[in-house]
């Protein structure tokens, strides 16, 4: 480690004398203050932590929590299973919040101009809300001769933002379909294609998970929506429904099939794994989408695919498939899960899988349309002795993406705008007027539960001292219940009692805070500077914030890691450092927000002093941050309950102090200091 020489940064540049005007020990002349910064910052820049340590820890967290497929049981006792499933799946992951208010709404269609399609269809625009003001475009291909009831297949498209429903290969799709006889629908996928707008994007679909309503309903009430219109043109079969799709279509196909029995024949290609897949193969770690909220609660991919019995299934994966799901990982853990379930019904030939080696990468190519053409004949078109699964030759009807262009409000809803709304009336229980320590402990009740909190019991490990000239750095590895390993340096000036400890944290890093430590051990503090879960040192090195995504699905909250891991090192520090207060200084909004919980919820926390905290929760929106971007700021329902307001109220009357604040930040404290005043202290928040 190339710190500085303890000889080439102290000369005789600096003096030790008294100083009782600013209360310090030290004075340094602006040279010797420059070297102690550097020592300050190769102290706090040195390693201890393997990257692999890290990526192992949240690995084994969340493989942990995955739900197992249960023991093989008797086809009545699977049924009422399955049936459990799908209900806790819509009341724990689904339909929370508005959401179940948006499910009972009546249906709104709007159909639009006809276009001429190829010989024997043509192509119908439509469009249809799937909740207030938020409007999805839609084709329906439509025979032109018809009589007596149809086959009617649901086509999903994925990650297409330039082209969406207009893509070749799902046209073509549609198209042979069509020419088959069926009635077919090209939906449009949120974020993707005419819905590719500012405030789409899915990772932004998290920003409702934060206003207590489910992000994943959006997506669930679209498919089945468009089932709603297929089946409810006259000519539609109930016994004959389809759905297919590529990547995102593909994980659309998996959850719309799995949970609404209406679809009897599915065909995911590419587009889902098992979580515990994904946990070791990390190109199969997906979107907002893909890794809902709460949803491991209740169960994994491989449930899903189980619950598909005895509908028939093909599962299509691709050999060199190079964006997710190879086939050589993904597809043997779902047959696995699955096939009990199939023989169980007395039907294991339903289950079927085609491997894709030509060309093998990432597509839904002729061949593995040809695949699904085979498994439409198979099992809608029966003894059909006509029925042939080549594909029919339709490139020159290809439509542009201007030609399949369905009109559409130009205010149509995105995930931000319907946050936004939900966020106005929240949060629902506003700080009262008058301070109550009765609404404190509900309040701190009430956290413990939203954000997960875990009481960790802190083991530190110590490593050798390090010293540079008068600055000593202790190096601690935290062990939290064998769970994390939190890393640590505490420094103080050689020969100088402490008489305060201040827990330093920084959402870039405890590298950055040089300064800030530097302040605090002239003012004559202890410093132990920390990297919690997913910061700096103890960042994810793989696909950090899609692990991030699947510690929420697998029940847990990022923000509620941090802040138990934070209390836990407060209550160590407390218990080491008997007689010193122990206060937590933040920068960053994502870690102040995690200091302001951890210091809510620890009592042992003297003082807390935040740097650069969001005034409100509610400015996610304003910022349109993604999950992406701060995974910490996302927790389920958090805005929902509090606000940055009434998560310092629930410190008090303990100081907190929200420092560099802007004109909102000081509209957001200026009440709080009435609520000090009420429990016997006379203390603003404001510097």
């Amino acid at each position: 480690m190339d710190y500085p020489n303890p000889k080439q940064v102290f000369s005789m540049r600096h003096y030790v004398i008294p100083c009782s005007l600013f209360g310090c020990l030290l004075l340094f002349t602006g040279t010797a203050w420059a070297d102690h910064q550097a020592a300050v910052e190769s102290l706090l820049s040195f390693p201890l932590l393997d990257p692999q340590t890290v990526q192992s820890e949240v690995e084994t967290f969340c493989e942990k929590r995955v739900p197992l497929m249960p023991p093989r049981m008797e086809r009545d006792a699977w049924k009422a299973q399955t049936s459990a499933w799908r209900k806790q799946l819509f009341q724990r992951c689904i339909f929370r919040g508005q959401a179940n208010r948006w499910r009972t709404l009546p249906a709104a269609v709007v159909w639009s101009d006809e276009l001429a399609g190829g010989p024997g269809y043509r192509i119908k625009k439509l469009r249809y809300q799937v909740l207030p003001g938020m409007w999805v475009p839609a084709l329906l291909y439509e025979p032109t001769k018809l009589s007596g009831r149809v086959p009617v297949f649901m086509n999903v498209n994925g990650h297409d933002r330039e082209h969406g429903k207009a893509n070749p290969h799902k046209q073509l799709r549609c198209i042979n379909q069509a020419k088959r006889g069926m009635l077919v629908l090209n939906v449009e996928w949120l974020g993707m294609g005419q819905l590719h707008a500012p405030g789409m994007g899915h990772y932004q679909m998290n920003q409702l998970d934060l206003c207590g309503t489910s992000g994943i309903a959006p997506f669930y009430l679209t498919m089945e929506r468009g089932l709603d219109i297929l089946l409810s043109h006259e000519h539609a079969d109930p016994q004959r429904v389809g759905v297919a799709g590529l990547s995102g279509g593909g994980w659309q196909t998996i959850f719309i099939s799995a949970l609404d029995q209406r679809v009897t024949l599915a065909n995911p290609v590419a587009g889902y794994s098992s979580f515990i897949t994904r946990i070791h193969h990390h190109s199969d770690l997906g979107d907002s989408e893909q890794t809902p909220c709460d949803m491991a609660t209740v169960a994994d991919y491989t449930h899903l695919t189980a619950m598909l019995a005895p509908r028939p299934t093909l599962l299509t994966f691709n050999v060199a498939d190079q964006c997710c799901f190879a086939s050589g990982h993904a597809l043997q853990p779902l047959v696995d899960a699955a096939s009990p379930a199939f023989r169980l019904y007395g039907q294991p030939a339903s289950l079927a899988t085609h491997v894709n080696h030509l060309p093998g990468t990432h597509n839904y190519e002729q061949d593995n349309r040809e695949a699904l053409y085979r498994m439409i004949g198979q099992h809608f078109y029966t003894g059909d002795t006509d029925y042939d699964p080549r594909e029919i030759v339709s490139k020159k009807e290809l439509k542009t993406k201007q030609d399949l262009t369905v009109p559409l409000p130009p205010d149509n809803a995105t995930f931000q705008t319907v946050a936004t709304r939900l966020a106005v009336e929240l949060p629902r229980d506003r700080l009262p007027a008058k301070a109550s320590r009765d609404w404190i402990t509900t309040a701190r009740s009430k956290l413990k539960a939203l954000v997960k909190y875990h009481p960790y019991e802190a083991q530190a490990q110590v490593l050798p001292p390090i010293q540079i000239g008068p600055v000593t750095g202790k190096l601690w590895k935290f062990q939290l219940q064998s769970t994390w390993t939190v890393p640590a340096i505490e420094l103080t000036f050689a020969g100088k009692k402490p008489q305060k400890t201040s827990v330093v944290v920084a959402e870039k890093g405890r590298q950055t805070t040089s300064k800030t430590v530097l302040k605090l051990l002239d003012q004559g503090h202890r410093v132990i500077a920390v990297d919690p879960f997913y910061i700096g040192e103890s960042q994810i090195p793989q696909r950090d914030f899609l692990f991030a995504l699947l510690v929420g699905a697998v029940g847990e909250r990022p923000v509620g890691i941090q802040a138990s891991q934070l209390a836990a090192i407060t209550r160590w520090c407390h218990a080491r450092y008997p007689g010193e207060a122990i206060e937590i200084i933040a920068h960053g909004e994502r870690l102040c927000l995690s200091a302001l919980i951890a210091a809510g919820l620890e009592e042992q926390v003297s003082r807390l002093e935040l740097h650069g905290c969001l005034s409100s929760l509610k400015q996610v929106m304003a910022k349109h941050y993604g999950v992406n971007q701060a995974p910490e700021l996302f927790c389920f329902g958090l805005l929902e309950a509090f606000d940055i307001r009434e998560l310092a109220a629930i410190v008090a009357p303990r100081e907190v102090r929200f420092a560099d604040a802007d004109a909102a930040m000081q509209a957001t404290a200026e009440p709080l200091r009435a609520w000090y005043r009420d429990l016997g202290k006379d203390f603003s928040p404001l510097p």
